[in-house]
């Protein structure tokens, strides 16, 4: 492909049709297969595919390669109440062939019974092939039908399903049926009702799978409830109710008590308390005022607010969480790997056995019986169904990461998920991931002819530009002084290092004393050293190619992080703690966080150098970090772990996001991947042995086929309920009840 990634676009579609692994593998070779594809992968679960396409393409292209091989596909509409009402149209039109294809199997099933267990004498024509046979072919022909086009579009595309497997057994009972009926006359039992009931009995595990799997997805359909359809916007002194798309950014919005909050914005003026639980899982409403942020999908309390608009739509907080866990969703986890391979190969393998069955019964075991043989293969074809384990993965996914959402744990893709407790090693910056990252100036000390407000305040002109947490801190102490800040020309950054630029005729450089490589006198040494020893981080200023002041910066742990320490510890996780902090300082915070291992005054290139080293020590990694200056060390772990409040680089670096302050969020990270984990091997073990312990029962004589048509519906209803037990997951519970 001689493309360039830029001229790829990524669309995702809604796939109709799929009842199997086998269907989603079918559909992504096809697409695979086709000039331009990038890459396409398919979610039978979700029911959708996100394809990467060549420019060359058109998305009626991509879609049409679906539906030549059978299935449907469309669009994927970006309004979710659109999705929803599709679904429920959808489960509509199944629930009513379902209901018809019972109406009709039921009779069939009381033909079983011999004339004098039937209460009513006109039930006994019930016996009569030309009844047994009208009643069966509407759900043969018209409700099963869409079993024997896929099977017919897969026979021409060399390939087996769901539908071969039952379409092949349905029409082997209903033909059969017909030729005891009028051929053979005089045969007691005819197989009518194992053809309809097996149509009946699997439509009725399609439609609860269905509903089932639609409440994996509760976690985001919650969050899309949150968004209001409506705002009030105030344009030129008049007040308006718009769409929430027809918003605009620097639009002012009004929220009264009791509306949604519906844009990411900056508080004007109003006083109100506000909902902001989703995002920082925090009950107690948060107080907000002029010049506070405000984030979409917040439920205004008791005040009116005017706020100016900055985030609108896909940007706002809360499309970012939708977006991130509707991704991990639609991804696909190392462990579905092996459910995919076992997949490709077990519908040819169940052929094979049911004809080997047909095989021992009529020759060996009942010999020239061919209903007797008939009726096991049958059993086998249909009680071997793949679809338990093509769902044991995707289901538990899509519950894991949503119940994680909720807890604000935000797994970007499947193999973060399953692979991030596995990791035996976390290596955590310090500023604004142990510790609050909201240091505070503890001193300032004038060296030469300055005084300490001028360091202030040239300190404060250079950090406004950055929005590192140490700059953040100088910045807000400047303001509170009631500075004035200095215009900056020649601005440059170095990042884990420090500033520098231009005030007026002065060269200024603000940063670490590695930074600052001016000479001190040894007076000055000293003082940075004793500042280190008690746990200050020292900043140094220079102006013209000389040291004029200190500024000393004092940070907290965050609240429980010893207690996170001395956990993970305990689960057999090394900790470490990575800062490009000084060596007195680093020491400091290490010993009250109860950290060993400690690597000071780091660059960011020497970060992703030691998250190297681990690795090639055989160690699983699992980096976190909040700053710039850590992307190169997230994107190089094994698993980043970004901390939501950081930046968009560390954010992007990073597989996992943590939206929440609270330092127990890792090891909630940790639960949820475990619990995740733990979910998946029970499906694929339930899904594999229920075949390996259903196929010898019906190769063996002891289950009717329609008997089997069933417990094949309940195999996959039984995964996905065991994957919706995710959602009811606490990990605030667990975790504190084995601390």
């Amino acid at each position: 492909m001689s493309d360039t990634k830029e001229n790829y676009d990524e669309v995702q579609l809604k796939i109709y049709g799929m009842t199997c692994a086998n269907c989603a593998l079918r559909i992504e070779k096809n697409l695979n297969k086709l000039e331009g594809i990038q890459f396409a992968s398919v979610n039978l679960a979700l029911e959708t595919a996100k394809v990467s396409f060549s420019s060359n393409l058109s998305n009626e292209e991509v879609i049409q390669s679906i539906e030549k091989i059978g299935y449907g596909a469309s669009l994927l509409k970006a309004d979710p109440d659109s999705n929803s009402e599709d679904r429920e149209t959808q489960e509509r039109v199944e629930l009513k062939k379902l209901l018809i294809s019972f109406l009709l199997s039921f009779p069939l099933v009381l033909s079983m019974l011999p004339h004098s267990a039937l209460p009513f004498a006109f039930l006994h024509n019930l016996h009569s092939p030309l009844v047994q046979l009208i009643l069966a072919t509407p759900v043969q022909f018209l409700i099963g039908w869409q079993f024997h086009r896929g099977a017919f579009l897969a026979l021409k595309d060399f390939s087996a399903s769901m539908d071969s497997l039952v379409s092949v057994g349905t029409f082997t009972a209903y033909f059969y049926s017909i030729y005891l009926g009028f051929f053979k006359p005089g045969s007691f039992h005819l197989y009518f009702e194992t053809s309809a009931l097996l149509i009946s009995l699997v439509l009725l595990g399609k439609h609860l799978e269905h509903r089932a799997k639609g409440k994996t997805s509760s976690a985001i359909r919650s969050l899309l409830k949150l968004q209001p359809k409506t705002a009030i916007v105030e344009r030129e002194g008049i007040e308006m109710e718009i769409r929430i798309e027809d918003i605009q950014k620097k639009d002012t919005v009004i929220v009264k008590p009791g509306q949604s909050i519906p844009v990411d914005g900056l508080v004007l003026s109003g006083f109100s308390s506000v909902d902001e639980s989703f995002l920082t899982g925090e009950s107690l409403p948060v107080e907000k005022k002029a010049g506070d942020r405000v984030f979409s999908a917040s439920g205004n309390r008791d005040g009116v607010l005017k706020i100016q608009s900055e985030a609108l739509g896909e940007e706002t907080v809360v499309a970012g969480i939708i977006r991130t866990v509707s991704e991990a969703q639609s991804s696909r986890a190392p462990i579905q790997r092996f459910a995919d391979r076992v997949s490709s190969v077990f519908v040819p393998t169940i052929f094979a056995l049911s004809f080997l069955t047909f095989l021992l019964w009529y020759f060996l075991l009942s010999p020239f019986e061919l209903s007797i043989a008939l009726e096991n293969a049958i059993a086998v074809l249909v009680i071997a169904c793949p679809c338990a384990l093509g769902l044991a993965t995707p289901t538990s996914i899509m519950a894991g990461s949503g119940r994680a959402a909720e807890f604000g744990i935000l797994f970007k893709t499947a193999e973060s998920l399953e692979m991030t407790h596995k990791c035996d090693t976390i290596i955590l910056d310090k500023t604004g991931t142990i510790t609050l990252g909201k240091p505070t100036v503890a001193s300032i000390l004038s060296l030469h002819s300055y005084t300490e407000e001028e360091i202030l305040r040239i300190a404060a002109s250079l950090e406004k530009y950055s929005e590192h947490p140490i700059a953040e801190s100088i910045v807000k102490h400047a303001r509170d002084q009631g500075l004035a800040f200095d215009e900056v020309s020649d601005f440059f950054i170095t990042p884990g290092g420090g500033l520098e630029g231009k005030i007026g005729s002065m060269n200024c450089q603000i940063g670490s004393p590695l930074f600052i490589k001016n000479n001190l006198e040894e007076e000055f040494q000293n003082r940075i050293k004793d500042l280190q020893t008690q746990g200050h981080t020292s900043i140094l200023l220079s102006v013209n190619g000389k040291v004029e002041g200190i500024i000393a910066l004092r940070d907290q742990l965050k609240p429980g992080v010893a207690s996170v320490i001395q956990t993970l510890k305990s689960s057999g996780i090394h900790p470490v703690l990575l800062t490009g902090d000084n060596s007195h300082t680093a020491a400091k915070i290490g010993k009250e966080a109860g950290i060993e291992e400690i690597y000071s005054e780091v660059k960011p290139e020497e970060k992703a150098r030691i998250v190297r080293d681990f690795q090639k020590k055989g160690r699983k990694v699992i980096m976190v970090g909040d700053g710039i200056n850590d992307s190169p060390a997230l994107a190089s772990a094994d698993i980043g772990v970004s901390i939501g409040t950081g930046s968009d680089i560390a954010i992007e670096s990073s597989g996992i996001t943590l939206i929440r302050k609270d330092f127990d969020s890792l090891l909630y990270m940790l639960y949820f991947s475990k619990k995740t984990f733990q979910n998946i091997k029970m499906n694929l073990f339930w899904a594999l042995g229920y075949n390996s312990l259903g196929i010898p029962l019906a190769a063996g004589g002891f289950l009717f086929p329609w008997v089997a048509g069933g417990a094949m519906a309940l195999s996959s209803i039984s995964v996905v309920l065991n994957a919706l037990r995710l959602q009811r997951l606490n990990p605030k519970k667990e975790i504190s009840d084995h601390k």
